[in-house]
């Protein structure tokens, strides 16, 4: 039987992957994470997969004879490091574009679908807008840029034609808890009502946005898995794609959805945005979304408030954080 490679399939996107894959009854799955000494292990509770080897065990298997891990019918890149503060350069670019590369070329050697994860942060400031037709870009940190260097040579490659990139705006739901800073405002909104009843938003550092009014595109990972799933079924459908809902909502909006979902009265405070990220500071991201709709016309995402309310009312409102 031929089988899937999930890379970063322990992470948050990758397992709540695996779990869809599971659904549909695909328990044929590599997973290729480390897990480290925290609770990312609790993601792959429940879920069925062929074995679970590091990067570098994987990227030793990657360089073995072509038919040493038998038919290879698919392979969805998720593993990255995602930390838009990391500062070693070097191991951004050897983790998010050369380890890329070695995996894309895998791919295309066993003649299996390949997807991957980009980001959104490769648009860094936005000034450009936000056009998955649009590679003159400005990343305004070196893990925006590790990714914009792979788009790039995917499209270099002509692998665009081939394979599938998507560029993950804001990304929140289940399995994400691992990330500490770098997970979502939901989930740590929702942690901090509990803890003290408010939240704690950015002030403002552009006279454009007021307090707590800088806007992102907030996609539900549920969503984003179903969509990954219908591009993994249709193999026709190929290029680099935006992955948000096309709608911008403010970090109030955001907050408010919380509260709502947890039937607490809101109670938000500003507080002043650390040094280190105020230059780098994304105060608006929007998916231009025509690209990916026109190749899946049945595409649709729930609002924010629905897929907030069913993330804090399914998972973060018991003990089971996962799914």
């Amino acid at each position: 039987m031929s089988m899937i490679v999930l890379t970063g399939g322990a992470g948050f996107i990758g397992s709540c992957l695996l779990s869809v894959l599971n659904q549909q009854g695909i328990t044929d799955v590599l997973v290729v994470d480390s897990l480290g000494t925290g609770s990312k292990w609790k993601n792959l509770l429940g879920k069925s997969y062929v074995d679970l080897v590091s990067k570098e065990l994987f990227r030793e298997m990657m360089h073995a004879p072509s038919d040493a891990m038998g038919e290879i019918s698919a392979v969805i890149h998720m593993g990255a490091c995602s930390s838009t503060t990391e500062r070693d350069a070097d191991y951004l670019f050897d983790n998010n574009f050369r380890y890329s590369v070695e995996v894309a070329e895998f791919a295309m050697q066993h003649n299996a679908r390949f997807i991957y994860a980009s980001s959104a942060a490769t648009y860094g400031d936005g000034d450009n807008g936000y056009s998955d037709g649009e590679f003159t870009l400005r990343p305004l940190n070196m893990y925006g840029y590790s990714k914009l260097l792979f788009d790039q040579w995917i499209i270099e490659e002509g692998l665009d034609t081939k394979c599938v990139g998507l560029k993950f705006f804001n990304v929140f739901g289940p399995n994400e808890y691992h990330k500490e800073s770098m997970a979502s405002m939901v989930y740590k909104s929702t942690l901090q009502i509990r803890a003290t009843g408010k939240v704690s938003l950015f002030k403002s550092n552009s006279s454009e946005y007021a307090d707590g009014g800088q806007m992102r595109d907030f996609v539900y990972v549920k969503d984003a898995c179903r969509t990954i799933m219908q591009l993994l079924e249709d193999d026709t459908i190929n290029g680099v794609f935006n992955l948000g809902t096309g709608i911008a909502s403010s970090w109030n909006d955001m907050a408010a959805a919380v509260f709502n979902a947890l039937g607490v009265p809101p109670k938000i405070e500003y507080i002043d945005m650390p040094a280190e990220l105020s230059h780098q500071y994304q105060n608006f991201t929007q998916a231009e979304m025509s690209k990916l709709q026109k190749a899946l016309p049945e595409l649709r995402f729930g609002d924010l408030n629905s897929t907030i309310a069913d993330y804090v009312t399914e998972h973060l409102s018991s003990k089971w954080m996962y799914w």
